[in-house]
């Protein structure tokens, strides 16, 4: 039997590895200095509010429906649920923006009426009208991807400007500009 005959590799491929791990960190560096824009855009900025009717997620306040946003005034449409924890941070906002005389209407989503009702004497209640969509259909025709959600929409009904997340004291100032561009 012979022997096996050793080949010499070449000698850049020693280096490979370590150029390959270089590279790596190369792109790794560049991901944390300079991190993509996560904010998601919107496709129905402009567009009219999807057709809905929604029935009352109380019994002593009246359900919502895409008509009752279309009324000449600017409003805002919240997103929310008595089981979302950022709801409840941004309820004293929400509730400053009603004092000032925004006209808020909710969307109440996957909620109980007892839940609602504790979250509501919890929290306060800036809503004029909350509907109740327990399967999430017109959550997802608005095109949100989670609660708490807020839409700046004018009077005509189109959709001028999307919140994702909650409304924290630094945002009221910009909501109220984005509802005085929808008045316009």
């Amino acid at each position: 039997m012979s022997a096996p005959v050793r080949t010499k590799a070449p000698a850049w491929a020693i280096w490979l590895p370590l150029g390959l791990f270089l590279a790596f960190a190369a792109l790794v560096t560049i991901g944390l200095l300079r991190p993509a824009d996560r904010t998601v855009a919107s496709t129905l900025i402009g567009k009219p509010m999807p057709a809905f009717a929604l029935p009352p997620a109380l019994p002593d306040r009246p359900g919502l429906g895409s008509a009752d946003i279309a009324t000449g005034k600017p409003h805002l449409v919240n997103i929310f649920a008595s089981w979302c924890i950022p709801c409840r941070v941004e309820a004293p906002q929400l509730r400053a923006l009603a004092g000032a005389g925004v006209p808020i209407v909710g969307i109440s989503v996957r909620d109980s009426t007892e839940a609602l009702t504790g979250f509501l004497k919890e929290n306060g209640d800036p809503y004029q009208r909350i509907g109740a969509d327990d399967d999430g259909k017109v959550q997802l025709a608005l095109g949100s991807s989670g609660v708490p959600e807020t839409y700046v929409i004018d009077g005509r009904g189109v959709i001028r400007y999307q919140h994702i997340g909650e409304i924290r004291p630094e945002h009221v100032a910009m909501i109220l500009a984005k509802l005085q561009e929808a008045s316009q």
